[in-house]
């Protein structure tokens, strides 16, 4: 079971967790027996009294993580809509055809409980919400929790998220999830790398005044959904040499009005591609809006295509700085 240290700002309760069931377990780095394990999760302290066999994870991002540091064969059953992306040519090819697609939807306790869960690891509003599920009801249910640093919640208003810079969130995850499962050097090699990838791509980037402007188009035609400050779109487009738009919006995902992104004038729009409706048609939308055909963006046709996993906090986030720092790198220059 996991155990609040310090008082939690989530209410989250200490709670006896469920017996795995014959799950095999990915040996550790290092021939030690599992023990308890503290980490700081969203601010708070969290022990974890043993190692979990049959994890539930919900979206692609969160389910990569465990994918990426070997742990598929600690997961009970990943939860996973079918619009979230590709995953043709990705590393993690045979981790999805060995680990239980459980739904397409969203995790529910009562899901969770089927899947003879010890630990869930979601998100505020990637599976967690209080309209829907808590994390206090898994707890009360017996099954521990672990919350996607990139959705933490910040004390800005009730449901605004981010406490850290989004890649230093993903490099916490790998830490925090490395010392959990005993697979600390895996983790570390990780955080190697990605942060290699990253320092590569910003020693090229655009600088200053060269910096091109860029706009997160997530959704929406009324109003755009867009990355603040607090998502992981936020360091992407920084870290690849551009401005994100929206820099000053101290939130993760969140709903601005077009008169701002026309008023801002992006030099780039990088387009979020997944849900029902593709990015080829995001883009034609774009390209037709009235409203933006003035934008430099629209009229230039500066629209980069991203995907989905990309986008939120995931083990593709270095590689998406690097396929965006080229691209940016050839409109600062011009081409």
């Amino acid at each position: 079971m996991h155990k609040l240290v310090s008082t939690a700002s989530l209410g989250l309760a200490a709670v006896l967790t469920l017996t795995g069931c014959g799950a095999k377990v990915v040996p550790a780095d290092k021939n030690t027996e599992p023990q308890a394990v503290t980490v700081t999760n969203c601010g708070e302290k969290v022990t974890y009294d043993k190692r979990p066999e049959r994890v539930v994870t919900n979206d692609v991002g969160i389910t990569e993580l465990m994918f990426a540091l070997g742990l598929e064969d600690h997961m009970a059953g990943y939860v996973m809509p079918a619009d979230k992306g590709s995953v043709d040519g990705l590393p993690y090819g045979d981790a999805y055809d060995k680990v239980k697609w459980l739904s397409k939807d969203r995790v529910t306790k009562e899901m969770a409980l089927s899947a003879h869960a010890d630990l869930v690891f979601a998100g505020w509003n990637y599976g967690f919400n209080e309209n829907a599920l808590t994390p206090d009801e898994l707890h009360e249910a017996g099954i521990d929790t672990y919350l996607l640093t990139e959705s933490c919640r910040n004390a800005r208003t009730g449901t605004s998220r981010g406490i850290m810079p989004p890649l230093d969130a993903l490099y916490t995850d790998l830490e925090n999830l490395g010392r959990i499962f005993g697979v600390e050097e895996r983790a570390q090699k990780l955080i190697t790398q990605y942060k290699a990838t990253v320092a590569e791509v910003h020693a090229k980037a655009p600088k200053d005044a060269d910096r091109p402007s860029v706009f997160l188009y997530d959704s929406g035609q009324d109003q755009p959904f867009t990355s603040g400050r607090y998502a992981a779109p936020e360091q992407i487009i920084s870290e690849a040499g551009g401005v994100n738009l929206l820099h000053d919006l101290k939130d993760s995902w969140t709903t601005v009005g077009w008169e701002t992104v026309v008023k801002r004038n992006p030099d780039v729009i990088v387009i979020n591609d997944y849900g029902s409706t593709s990015g080829e048609q995001k883009k034609d939308f774009l390209l037709s809006y009235p409203p933006l055909r003035n934008v430099s963006a629209v009229k230039h046709k500066r629209i980069y295509t991203l995907d989905y996993a990309d986008l939120v906090e995931s083990p593709r986030n270095p590689s998406a700085v690097e396929r965006l720092g080229a691209y940016l790198r050839q409109v600062a220059d011009g081409s």
